[in-house]
């Protein structure tokens, strides 16, 4: 549990002490109880709110589940009846994370012409996920969570990726090879980018398309004309 949040005793103690909302702030006030049946909804609420947080901290040890209840417009112990502590809560988010990540990159690769230009938009929508999102993706691979939780709903990420390269081998556009270890390649390399592009945004960077193609070029492959 993170030092910075509360317990549920600390809680209850001080709504015992009759500590109020400070002024102006409404949210506690007026959210009410969540009708009979709709704990989940109030979980994904939550969830939503970490999402947010985590998205502008980019450092989950930064997260404080007081401070979620305060942007759901809950009380703390209200938090610690879905998540028993800090993690708890970072690694269901990262979990939705993950899965409408996953979800998006199946929509771009279905969308294209062909197997290459699937893997293409794969790669691509990634980078510019990472743009966008820079502080969900610093959380999502390199906290400390990914050496001490289990955090294997990661892997379906790299299982669509090694899917869509034996596309393009089976399509005869990339080399017969072990899908798997190009997959790894390529994840490697693209992450390798985006990750140095979020930390070290002024190097002189080329445009991601370019850096892309000649990945798949390299490591996959993949005949020019095919990009």
């Amino acid at each position: 549990m993170d030092a910075t949040s509360s317990t549920p005793q600390d809680d209850t103690r001080a709504s015992r002490g009759g500590t109020q909302a400070p002024q102006g702030d409404t949210r506690d006030r007026s959210r009410g109880r969540n009708p009979r049946g709709q704990g989940e909804r109030l979980r994904e609420d939550i969830v939503s709110a970490a999402l947010r947080m985590l998205d502008e901290l980019g450092d989950d040890q930064a997260l404080s589940l007081r401070a979620v209840a305060r942007e759901v417009g809950i009380a703390a112990t209200s938090v610690y009846i879905h998540f028993a502590d800090r993690d708890a809560l970072v690694l269901a988010a990262l979990e939705r994370c993950t899965h409408d990540l996953v979800c998006s990159l199946d929509e771009v690769e279905v969308a294209s012409a062909d197997p290459v230009a699937g893997l293409r938009a794969r790669l691509l929508f990634l980078g510019t996920w990472v743009r966008e999102h820079a502080g969900l993706y610093k959380v999502l691979h390199e906290s400390t969570l990914n050496q001490r939780a289990d955090m294997s709903f990661k892997r379906e990420l790299a299982e669509r990726t090694t899917v869509a390269v034996q596309r393009c081998m089976d399509a005869g556009l990339a080399p017969a090879d072990d899908a798997a270890l190009v997959s790894l390649d390529l994840r490697s390399a693209v992450h390798g980018s985006v990750s140095m592009r979020v930390n070290q945004p002024d190097l002189p960077w080329p445009p991601l398309e370019e850096q892309i193609d000649r990945f798949l070029a390299k490591l996959a492959g993949v005949a020019p004309a095919s990009l």
